[in-house]
């Protein structure tokens, strides 16, 4: 009898349990089934970061790397990010992507849903960007990329995506435009652009300048991701184009002037866009770096400043004293791109951790805050075909020389004169 009365006991008291854990679990979030709202306790900030850690992109990926590392050791050194009387330390919390948008994708979604970040600093590449947008509409997580630059993310009106830098249809256009107004312009011009989002719409951008400032175009290709220059430059030697210009990354830009060094090819000016500001795009070439134009939004000698990081030069010193480097615009915006945040989360007095409804609150605030910094104002557009990208920065056409990032043009902005045609490889 004991025993069978035991038994009972031992069974209600197991269905009592589950009971509790059940109603437990039901109460584990105050934000509804699918949360992904943090519980936990804290006083600072969980902020994600996906950026290319590894694979073909990872020289670009520790740039951006550099400028959010930047912005998190300023920002707590200040005493965090400020919102109503208290400052909250800011804690990133990176996730590889590869290179690749798929892997993008999934370590944004593993982010999101066990780390229950607060809110995120976005890729490096455009591909990634444009793979990882579609899950911050379903989280509703807002992310601002410090660095992508491709026009069809903007198209595309994701909610919870914004951007820092300007599309590379409103600058990379830039040079050529620069190149049209001088006393003799080139008149033909070979382009190659790489086949990834923001490189094709580089080149593009380039084919749209020399059609608008009455450049012949002799060659337009769009190639493959890892395809190998030495024919094309060979090809292209051929035509004799005053102008070559490739729209892809810093890799296929150095090997786009070892391979044209390599093959006896020197047009009267090589243009590009991104990558030739990296300081491993000076310090692979050494010499025959120098004299190739670009498009920038910013550069290390800019009279500008806010309240985080004072002056450009200011800025400029710190992110030398972390990395032994100059920084470009990319680690530029990348560090600024936190600013926004701040901004936004002062805006509607959100503490940490975040929940569901004040991170939508917080892409809200981002729509409508607008912020002076060291890089510039950032302010995201609210509609158009650049929607949730800062277009408030001017395009400056640059050129490189002896590591530096010369603004060449437009007329009422630059230092120096443009140099062209340049020197060739032998004469520098």
């Amino acid at each position: 009898m004991f025993k069978k009365i035991s038994i009972k006991r031992g069974l209600a008291m197991a269905m009592i349990s589950s009971l509790i854990l059940s109603l437990g679990g039901c109460g584990s979030t105050n934000t509804g089934a699918g949360s992904t709202a943090s519980t936990e306790a804290r006083d600072y900030y969980k902020v994600g970061v996906i950026t290319s850690l590894s694979g073909a992109e990872v020289i670009g990926g520790n740039i951006t790397k550099y400028g959010y590392d930047l912005w998190a050791d300023v920002v707590n050194k200040k005493g965090g990010i400020k919102v109503g009387d208290k400052g909250y330390q800011v804690k990133l919390i990176y996730a590889d992507d590869q290179s690749d948008p798929a892997a993008g994708a999934n370590a944004v979604e593993r982010m999101i849903t066990s780390e229950k970040v607060d809110f995120i600093l976005g890729p490096y590449t455009s591909g990634v960007t444009k793979a990882v947008a579609p899950i911050l509409d379903k989280y509703k997580v807002p992310m601002i990329t410090g660095s992508a630059e491709s026009p069809s993310i903007w198209t595309q009106k994701f909610a919870y995506t914004f951007g820092s830098v300007p599309a590379a249809d409103l600058t990379a256009s830039s040079p050529l435009e620069t190149l049209s107004k001088l006393a003799d312009p080139p008149k033909t011009i070979a382009i190659i652009g790489v086949n990834d989002a923001f490189s094709k719409a580089v080149a593009e951008s380039f084919k749209a300048a020399a059609d608008k400032t009455g450049v012949k175009v002799l060659k337009y290709d769009i190639v493959p991701a890892g395809t190998d220059f030495t024919p094309l430059i060979s090809a292209i030697k051929q035509l004799n184009p005053d102008v070559l210009a490739i729209g892809g990354h810093e890799a296929e830009h150095m090997e786009v002037i070892k391979g044209s060094k390599s093959l006896g090819f020197m047009p009267k000016a090589f243009v590009m866009h991104y990558g030739i500001t990296n300081p491993d795009f000076t310090k692979n070439l050494g010499k025959d770096a120098d004299y190739v134009y670009g498009a920038a939004v910013w550069t290390p000698d800019l009279k500008l400043k806010d309240d985080v990081f004072g002056t450009v030069q200011d800025y400029v010193k710190a992110y030398k004293e972390k990395y032994n480097a100059i920084p470009d615009y990319t680690a530029a915006a990348c560090s600024a791109t936190g600013q926004s945040f701040s901004a936004a989360l002062a805006k509607i007095g959100a503490k940490p951790p975040l929940s569901d409804q004040q991170r939508e609150e917080l892409m809200k605030a981002l729509e409508q805050v607008e912020v002076n910094t060291f890089y510039g104002p950032i302010k995201f557009a609210t509609d158009g075909n650049w929607f949730h990208d800062n277009v408030g920065l001017k395009a400056l056409t640059i050129q490189m020389i002896k590591g530096e990032q010369i603004i060449v043009g437009p007329e009422g902005m630059k230092a120096k004169d443009a140099i062209y045609p340049v020197p060739s490889f032998s004469a520098r």
